[in-house]
């Protein structure tokens, strides 16, 4: 449950990469994907797809080392961003207040910590509005990214991801868990959608990937098919398939410096209160991949790494339970 100094958050709203590319990061998330440039400058990208009408969900920054700089959530008032202050030094974590204007352009006063799983997490209310893009059909291309749905991050720790989120005051829509109930994977939001954030059993504190929406599985596949086309097929990792968990359709892509992005479709309705956490067992074949697909080692052992506040590689722990450890016979491991 959510605790009363908690900041009240409404939902995933951007990431920030750090890439060493950023001609190479254009070409993929924008030539390719066909996420919308809102703004750059010779260090950076902001992005966003067709259906955001806030200025950015991804912004890709020039830097020495691919890795995450920061996920954030907005949150309800421009009170919330000082409950989230408070929250988090009350918990002891790093905090860093920005002013409008001193932190990531488009956006206002927000607070950035690093939170008690280890992630660099921002917290803001106000941002620069948008072109409503929703019906210009005539700029889509690419994999017609429509915005950003859910974050995935690696951490050795799933019942403390949990615990901290819950804190936040999110729901829980799956999990994954062992014979004994023991917790190897959650999906937890609040939008009222599948998650706004997933966590994945795996050293860490690292990033797994970005989740991003479009609004019909043939955009997935058209993703697909443009990059075969082009010969860049070793972009893909994994897919098209649908998800157990969730009943997303989906496919993963790695990007020119190894970032993950899933596009992802076709998740369901979470907003009943009373809505229950579905619970799939982690010895059924159908929890990664509804088909029974295999999951190869490189999504469950590689991600990115992720920053500090001051832009330094946060150390990673070894993890406590291990999915890909448990000999499922379609995952081909174990």
């Amino acid at each position: 449950m959510t605790t009363s100094n908690a900041p009240d958050v409404v939902r995933s709203a951007y990431a920030q990469l750090a890439v060493t590319d950023l001609g190479a990061a254009r070409w993929f998330w924008v030539d390719m994907l066909g996420f919308h440039i809102q703004y750059e400058d010779a260090e950076s990208l902001y992005l966003r797809g067709t259906d955001e009408l806030t200025h950015h969900s991804l912004v890709l920054r020039k830097g020495d080392l691919a890795a995450l700089d920061h996920i954030s959530y907005r949150v309800r008032t421009p009170e919330d961003v000082d409950k989230a202050e408070k929250f988090f030094a009350g918990l002891g974590c790093p905090v860093k207040r920005l002013k409008k204007g001193e932190g990531t352009h488009g956006v206002g006063d927000a607070v950035r910590v690093i939170d008690p799983l280890g992630f660099p997490v921002e917290f803001f209310h106000e941002i620069a509005r948008a072109e409503r893009l929703i019906q210009r059909y005539d700029i889509r291309h690419g994999a017609e990214i429509a915005r950003l749905d859910h974050f995935n991050i690696c951490t050795p720790d799933i019942p403390a991801a949990y615990a901290h989120y819950r804190s936040l005051g999110f729901g829980c829509s799956e999990t994954i868990e062992g014979d004994e109930h023991e917790l190897y994977a959650a999906w937890m939001y609040r939008k009222q959608t599948v998650h706004d954030v997933a966590f994945t059993g795996g050293a860490g504190p690292r990033l797994h990937h970005v989740g991003v929406a479009t609004h019909e599985s043939h955009q997935v596949l058209r993703a697909a098919d443009i990059f075969g086309s082009l010969h860049k097929e070793h972009h893909i990792e994994r897919g098209p398939g649908r998800h157990g968990v969730s009943n997303a359709f989906y496919l993963y892509l790695r990007d020119p410096d190894g970032h993950r992005v899933e596009i992802y479709t076709s998740d369901y309705y979470t907003g009943d209160p009373d809505h229950e956490t579905y619970r799939w067992n982690v010895r059924d074949d159908r929890r990664r991949d509804f088909w029974g697909n295999a999951v190869i080692e490189s999504w469950y052992k590689e991600a990115a790494p992720v920053l500090d506040l001051d832009g330094r590689p946060q150390p990673v722990t070894d993890t406590v339970l291990d999915e890909s450890a448990v000999q499922v016979g379609a995952d081909g491991l174990g």
